[in-house]
């Protein structure tokens, strides 16, 4: 299928100006921020949904529309990898050939067609006509030319089309069936282990729709205090932890705006909560974050410090980043103090802490509902350039830990590269340390696994894929 030339119009054809949707407009500029300017979906659309509001009035652009976008921005990042191959499927060129957006354009159409209930005939009108606002006519026809080709089947009906069979090649089956690259499907299946059900049900809640939760930070908020929100339920496994079902917005809820409670996932919960709670030998006066940024995890833990009347130190490499983490724990009952230091050449003396924290830059391979995008932006040789810094990082927090102490090593990455790989590694050069037993710390969290670390799953916790590992320094 070749993009048609624009033709003039015929003689006494009036001329129809497109008529211009604001939800699909707003999802395509936001498609095209994530591929022209590597932006995060979730950094981009909030600003677009306050300038579609003020644009357009509440009255033209309400909760709904903005549903809508948000479904079919994350909706078309999420299935991009199945959407790509059925429009190749339906073009007679390599995709590296349609302009890039051309190809956003058919991804929002496509997921209307295959990925929500709005009617196929409206799904194609109204994609059709975003492409004529957009792109222009002449390739509208282009669009309109593949849309309905793509309407001619479902899903399913698409996929077994597309997809290989998974007894010729499961990771490429997989991959075009759940919308994951193939490295990534080969990564994820050597984490989990086991066989064809687990991964096809991680992969698949990938592609969930993940639940906004909160956190009550202790002696500001508490969870019963959040629970009297509207459309909010408990947590599963953190008593700090309250979930929004859909709909539910974090920025209505007053201990949000008053910094008493945050947006969490449940899984960074349960990993600073964990480190709080591991057992130590001696006093436990002073703690460590340190890799803070955006202070998420320093947040809960400086409430839980002020609890014990424990100092908190806050160390973010950025300073940009640093400045996030100071507005996270303002207000924080105990005393703190955030400052800009590279944990890899730390900035305070070594031994001085008596809980240290190094939440690693990653992958971010556990939490691809939440950013989808990053599915298709990571490729492996990205893992060669994390693997020293991970390592260091790691070793500077073996460092600033006194004898009896306790570090925490955790990741929002399931690959081994990134977990197990780099724990054996550095354990090897510090022979004073020894592993201690995670799964105790998480009390009433199932499938833990053999230990002594622990690694969380969206498909069997609900969480994103957190990695921790507990050592204590004995020598």
């Amino acid at each position: 299928m070749s993009e048609q030339p624009r033709r003039p119009r015929k003689p006494g054809k009036p001329y129809r100006r497109p008529q211009k949707d604001p939800v699909r407009i707003l999802a395509f500029e936001a498609l095209r921020a994530v591929d022209e300017r590597d932006a995060y979906a979730n950094l981009v659309l909030p600003p677009l949904l306050r300038k579609a509001r003020e644009k357009e009035g509440p009255e033209n652009f309400d909760a709904r529309d903005a549903a809508l976008a948000t479904e079919l921005v994350y909706g078309t990042l999420r299935r991009q990898g199945t959407y790509d191959a059925i429009i190749a499927d339906c073009v007679d060129r390599p995709l590296r050939e349609v302009d890039p957006p051309v190809l956003d354009v058919l991804g929002l159409g496509v997921h209307q067609l295959l990925g929500t209930r709005i009617p196929s005939h409206a799904a194609v009108s109204a994609t059709v006509e975003l492409a004529r606002v957009v792109l222009g006519d002449g390739r509208a026809k282009f669009v309109n030319a593949v849309l309905r080709k793509v309407a001619r089947d479902d899903l399913d009906g698409w996929l077994e089309r597309v997809a290989p069979p998974y007894d010729e090649d499961p990771e490429d089956h997989l991959a075009v069936v759940h919308s994951h690259p193939r490295w990534v499907v080969s990564a994820l299946w050597d984490s989990l282990g086991g066989g064809r059900a687990g991964i096809e049900e991680l992969l698949a809640a990938d592609n969930e729709r993940p639940e906004v939760t909160l956190v009550a930070r202790p002696g500001r908020a508490t969870a019963d205090e959040l629970l009297g929100e509207e459309a909010a339920v408990p947590g599963r496994w953190s008593p700090y932890a309250v979930r929004l079902s859909e709909g539910g917005e974090p920025g209505a809820v007053d201990a949000v705006r008053e910094n008493r409670a945050g947006v969490q996932d449940e899984g960074s919960q349960l990993v600073a909560l964990a480190l709080a709670n591991a057992p130590l030998d001696g006093p436990d006066r002073r703690w460590l974050d340190g890799c803070a940024g955006p202070g998420g995890k320093a947040a809960l833990l400086g409430a839980l410090a002020a609890e014990r009347g424990a100092f908190l130190l806050a160390s973010e490499k950025q300073p940009h980043r640093a400045g996030l983490v100071a507005k996270a724990l303002d207000g924080n009952p105990g005393p703190y103090q955030v400052i800009a230091a590279d944990g890899t050449r730390p900035a305070w003396r070594p031994g001085g802490f008596d809980r240290v924290l190094v939440d690693v830059p990653c992958t971010g391979l556990g939490a691809l509902r939440r950013r989808p995008e990053a599915r298709w932006r990571r490729r492996p040789e990205d893992l060669d350039g994390f693997a020293p810094l991970q390592r260091g990082l790691l070793r500077g927090a073996l460092e600033a830990v006194r004898v009896g102490g306790v570090v925490g090593y955790a990741t929002c990455s399931p690959h081994l590269a990134e977990t197990r790989a780099v724990v054996a590694d550095v354990l090897k050069q510090h022979p004073g340390t020894e592993l201690i037993d995670a799964r105790p710390l998480l009390p009433g969290v199932p499938d833990l696994g053999e230990g002594p670390d622990v690694q969380l799953w969206p498909h069997l916790h609900g969480t994103d894929a957190m990695y921790l590992a507990l050592i204590r320094r004995t020598a």
